[in-house]
């Protein structure tokens, strides 16, 4: 619908009309307007596959929803480093949507991991922000291919699950546009997607339905958003300073919040031009889900299920393969054990549980697949963690008396969910105990993980073999079986890095906060951006992932050796798969800064991926395209992005620490970074800038004769490296006191700094 019959729509509408039109009418439908033709439509939880309830809904799971099919989770999926595949996952889903009715699917979710211990980490991609926007970007375009919408979440800084109703990130400019905000920006800007859902917890004490600021400044005026703000179920405080602030529809309807926006208006606390800006966007997405709707849609839920094992093939990552231990032998005696041999854990718990009508277990995997000589031993029961001693020493016996042992292990569902966070990083002690009891008789045994968020793996040294499978959909355990036997190569690599023990992240101190103020301490330094500084061993590092054949890097081209702002710089580098097998590979492109002067930052991040797929010796040549935002940090003096002149390295990588070819590069930005001179600078912050040095040299030496004559004690004393050194550290005011001419005053001083600031500012 156009906007000029839109416009006519709203000046059609009542007062109480449009107030009842920015809440919902349950759950999960809108109001109608019969009179005006408006209809309802319906939205529904996702966002690894349909969630779609009754209208006895409960929005966290406790009641059944329509059997659907389920994807991999966001912790699975963005390991996949394949926009192409998840593209395709989107689009399945889309059309699952268009079967049932439902007009927008409330997803991706695009927060941070900051730290291991969000209870809702399954649901989120990755630590960094590109991998992210990218994965989300895919997953968006796929859906919306359908005539479906999506709702990204949770905006904004939304990274832990404790106190999420009423906690405070307390996060500084830069990081929240570096890190926070970034994982939104791309997707929100390339994928349009047709909502956004701003989040419970509050940003520097204002409520994320109230931050102006975020809803209205950045999302729409900046970024150039045009689609609705929706509330996270429940989270709206003030519905009035909601709408002000651009939260347009609230969900599900709060008991007196239409007529508490009625009131407003009418007492003049409230402009209605506000309001019909409002329902102008809300009827704009309504009659866009109503024109895209299908009738008589229908889909097939075996082919999306096999879908799902074709997504979760690529999200399994390889982490440790000692020895060529995987792929496993079918002719070999191989134990099972573990109950997610069994009975996967696939899924995360919450409002995105789906109601799996197909879900495939390794167990039943490798039956199927006439894999003979797999035996099978429960070994423990996730419901407690209490090591069974009956259940143990059958798994042991099991696995002595193989020639292989793969232990499924993991974290349970109430070791995770949404609702609340983890309190530590490691697994349920009784499975801990189980592997290193199996280890210690059998020393060809392989670990498969399912989890939604890394865990300390104290039995890492005795395990030659370990598979990450995540949370990966109904179809793990086929792809599980796949991998295991050699039928497909692992190609995931990890979308966040594992630390060695909890303590290691740079969130520890802060995470939970105090009260209800968490405050983000540690600022850009996230994930690797925080290991690299710190050169903290990892247990594996993000991009990690391993692969049953080789891959080797070689000719890294830049297009120019000078960049300068405004520019596009292309690179590209060849990669050989020098294996004996088909193989795929993700290509992880990072930009570091090497002598930045004047701000703190990573050693590299990461700026762009592709991943490909390549024969056995074949070659091929992987290219990228960079910006200006490639180099760039966000200056707060000036509000916007900055690109500091001088060397920076290209550097492609497959994970964050195996660095395979790097580059220099000269970098010329072309804005000023804003400069004020006062009698408080120091010399050295001065002497930063060549313009200066005329002007500041006789105050250089006039300070620097003062320690020049004088006796032996006087030159021990004070070395001229001191006093090089303690020159650069002094502010211009100090030139008066150590002066050796009495005319030298502070009048003078200040000419100076007034000239310095002429110069600068010219």
């Amino acid at each position: 619908m156009d906007k000029a019959k839109i416009k006519e729509l709203v000046s059609e509408l009542t007062l109480e009309e449009k107030a009842g039109l920015c809440s919902g009418k349950d759950f999960w439908r809108t109001k109608a307007v019969e009179r005006l033709g408006i209809p309802q439509i319906m939205v529904s939880d996702g966002p690894h596959g349909l969630r779609k309830q009754d209208d006895q809904a409960d929005h966290l799971g406790i009641n059944d929803a329509i059997k659907a099919v389920c994807f991999p989770a966001g912790c699975a999926s963005a390991a996949s480093f394949n926009r192409e595949l998840i593209n395709e996952m989107g689009a399945a889903i889309g059309e699952e949507c268009q079967a049932e009715g439902v007009s927008t699917l409330l997803g991706p979710g695009v927060c941070i991991k900051r730290s291991p211990l969000c209870g809702r980490n399954f649901e989120y991609f990755s630590e960094d922000p590109l991998v992210a926007s990218e994965m989300a970007t895919a997953f968006i375009n796929g859906v919306q291919s359908r005539g479906v919408g999506t709702s990204i979440k949770h905006f904004l800084a939304n990274s832990q699950e404790h106190r999420r109703l009423s906690s405070s990130s307390e996060v500084d400019e830069r990081t929240l546009r570096e890190i926070y905000l970034a994982s939104f920006e791309g997707a929100v800007k390339n994928a349009k997607p047709w909502t956004v859902m701003n989040s419970y917890n509050r940003i520097n004490g204002t409520y994320a339905a109230e931050n102006k600021k975020f809803l209205t400044d950045i999302l729409r005026d900046e970024w150039g958003y045009e689609g609705i703000v929706v509330s996270d179920w429940g989270a709206v405080n003030d519905r009035v300073a909601d709408l002000v602030a651009g939260c347009d529809l609230e969900m599900p309807a709060s008991h007196g919040n239409d007529e508490l926006i009625v009131k407003a208006v009418n007492e003049g606390r409230l402009d209605e031009a506000v309001l019909d800006k409002a329902c102008a966007r809300l009827l704009n997405w309504i009659f866009k889900a109503a024109e895209n709707k299908k009738e008589r849609y229908v889909w097939d839920r075996k082919a999306d299920h096999e879908k799902a094992k074709k997504t979760a093939r690529e999200t399994i990552v390889l982490l440790k393969n000692e020895d060529g231990l995987l792929p496993l032998t079918k002719g070999s005696k191989v134990a099972f054990i573990g109950k997610y041999a069994e009975k996967p854990r696939y899924q995360g718990g919450g409002s995105s549980h789906i109601n799996s009508m197909y879900v495939t277990s390794a167990l039943t995997a490798a039956r199927e697949a006439g894999i003979e000589n797999v035996s099978f031993a429960k070994g423990f029961d996730d419901k407690e963690d209490v090591y069974d001693e009956a259940l143990a020493a059958e798994a042991i016996a099991l696995a002595k008396n193989s020639d292989v042992a793969v232990v499924f292990a993991g974290l349970p569902d109430s070791f995770e969910s949404e609702g609340y966070d983890r309190r530590h990083m490691s697994m349920p002690l009784a499975q801990n105990r189980l592997i290193e009891e199996i280890a210690d008789v059998q020393p060809n045994i392989v670990v498969v993980l399912h989890n939604g968020s890394p865990v300390e793996m104290p039995w890492i040294d005795k395990v030659p073999a370990v598979l990450e499978a995540y949370l990966s959909g109904e179809g793990v355990g086929s792809a599980e079986c796949e991998i295991l036997f050699g039928d497909v190569n692992p190609s995931g690599r990890l979308a966040e890095s594992f630390p060695l023990k909890l303590e290691h992240n740079p969130s520890y101190l802060y995470y939970f906060g105090e009260g209800d103020v968490t405050e983000y301490r540690e600022g850009v330094y996230v994930g690797y951006r925080y290991y690299d500084k710190k050169q903290l061993p990892l247990l594996f590092p993000f991009g990690h992932g391993l692969s049953y054949t080789s891959f080797e890097y070689s000719d890294l081209t830049l297009s120019k050796d000078e960049y300068t702002e405004g520019e596009k710089l292309k690179v590209s580098v060849t990669v050989t798969n020098t294996g004996s097998r088909a193989g795929k590979e993700a290509v992880l492109l990072f930009v570091g800064a090497k002598d930045s002067e004047f701000v703190l930052r990573p050693v590299k991040e990461l700026r762009a991926f592709d991943k490909i797929e390549l024969e056995a010796g074949e070659s091929r040549t992987v290219e990228f395209e960079l910006d200006y935002r490639a180099f760039s940090y966000y200056e707060t003096k000036i509000s916007d992005w900055f690109v500091e002149d001088g060397d920076y390295e290209i550097i492609i990588a497959r994970s964050a620490e195996d660095i395979r070819l790097v580059k220099s590069l000269k970098v010329k930005g072309t804005k000023k970074r804003p400069v004020k001179i006062t009698t408080d600078t120091t010399c050295g912050d001065v002497l930063r800038y060549p313009e200066f040095t005329e002007k500041i040299t006789k105050f250089i030496s006039e300070y620097m004769t003062l320690f020049n004559d004088g006796d032996d004690a006087a030159g021990e004393a004070m070395s001229p490296d001191m006093v090089r050194k303690q020159f650069e550290y002094s502010p211009l005011r100090t030139v008066v006191s150590f002066s050796l001419r009495k005319e030298v005053t502070m009048e003078e001083v200040q000419k100076l700094v007034d000239e310095l600031n002429a110069v600068i500012n010219a």
